[in-house]
């Protein structure tokens, strides 16, 4: 599979999972298919890219913007950072619902947060903290 087909693959995955997530925010079932299967697919997937792609040479830039720029030079570098994206802005969409459902916000009220999430990840997950101190009245809770 060529990077531009596994991109349309993985973004329909992730938009499907969007979708569960968004409807269904408080299925037990949901939260298990996501982590047992799509965010561990996404976790293989971003394995395979970087074994196919990282060398142990390419840490060093890390430690410089040019360097990390000179990483995301190709279609594959570009999708492998895309996939840790997808990866991790489904975690903290389980990470919001999860805590929203133990801090018994309605799940109306997560709807803007779970979709900005999907769209800019750190924005939607401070929209729903500051959901989520407006609702209960304090900033400081238990991280799960």
């Amino acid at each position: 599979m060529n990077p531009d087909q596994l991109f349309s693959l993985t973004n329909a995955i992730a938009f499907f999972s969007w979708i569960l997530l968004i409807v269904f925010p408080y299925k037990k079932w949901v939260g298990s298919l996501l982590v047992g299967l799509i965010i561990t697919l996404f976790c293989m997937i971003y394995s395979y890219l970087v074994f196919q792609s990282v060398q142990p040479s390419d840490f060093e830039n890390f430690n410089t913007l040019d360097g990390l720029m000179g990483m995301f030079s190709s279609k594959q570098a570009v999708l492998t950072g895309w996939v840790h994206y997808l990866a991790f802005d489904i975690l903290a969409g389980l990470y919001i619902v999860n805590n929203a459902n133990k801090m018994g916000i309605n799940r109306w009220i997560l709807i803007p947060s779970l979709l900005f999430t999907f769209m800019m990840g750190p924005f939607g997950l401070l929209i729903y903290l500051i959901t989520r101190t407006i609702y209960t009245r304090k900033y400081f809770h238990p991280y799960m």
